[in-house]
């Protein structure tokens, strides 16, 4: 009888081991799996942390407009220059202006300029601006860059200005509107509209505000 009962303590006790350890197994197994979703959460929330920004940095120009629209206008009274000044938007990196990642387009009243822009002025930035010296052909624009150092990338304190030559049959009549958009390799296009005043005088700078 005594046996008996020894056998079955000890079995209970043996039973009872493999209880605990079936019990810590699934802790164990809990605990992995916990670990596992918190990573895939850490991870779903970077993810969408980082598809947010990118999609904020596409919404939102890289270039912001830095001053007044300018027209000058030629003999006809009509404008065939339009310049205005452009700096980086706040919070952006710096903006390479090469010939390669820039696109300028000009929408008219009766035409539409794709793809004009033929890069940044080569030489020291003018610090009086003769327009006919750049030596523009028509329908074209281009990046005149100041306080830079020598590269066609944009970057903070500096300060580019946009200049674009209309052709004798695209130059803009008193009361007509000009959309000008400005597409950098990254974010938005930065979009300028005006609309020239009446009674334009020849060979004059005209403001468009």
């Amino acid at each position: 009888m005594r046996l008996l009962r020894k056998l079955l303590k000890n079995k209970k006790a043996i039973v009872g081991i493999e209880a605990a350890i079936v019990l810590i197994a699934f802790v164990v197994i809990a605990a992995a799996l916990s670990y596992v979703v918190i990573n895939m959460g850490f991870f779903a929330t970077q993810k969408t942390k980082e598809t947010i920004g990118q999609g904020i940095e596409e919404a939102t120009s890289a270039l912001q407009l830095d001053g007044s629209v300018i027209g000058k206008t030629g003999s006809s009274t009509n404008v065939s220059y339009v310049i205005f000044p452009v700096k980086l938007s706040v919070g952006r990196s710096a903006v390479d202006l090469s010939n390669e990642s820039v696109v300028i387009s000009v929408y008219l009243p009766n035409t539409t300029l794709l793809n004009i822009y033929n890069g940044t002025y080569q030489g020291d930035a003018p610090t009086e601006l003769d327009l006919t010296a750049l030596g523009m052909g028509e329908d074209t624009a281009i990046v005149i860059l100041y306080n830079n150092d020598g590269d066609t990338v944009l970057e903070f304190k500096e300060k580019a200005f946009i200049i674009v030559h209309l052709g004798i049959d695209h130059e803009l009549s008193d009361y007509e509107t000009i959309k000008i958009e400005a597409k950098t390799g990254k974010g938005a296009a930065l979009t300028v509209v005006r609309t020239a005043p009446g009674g334009m005088a020849a060979d004059s700078y005209v403001d468009f505000g």
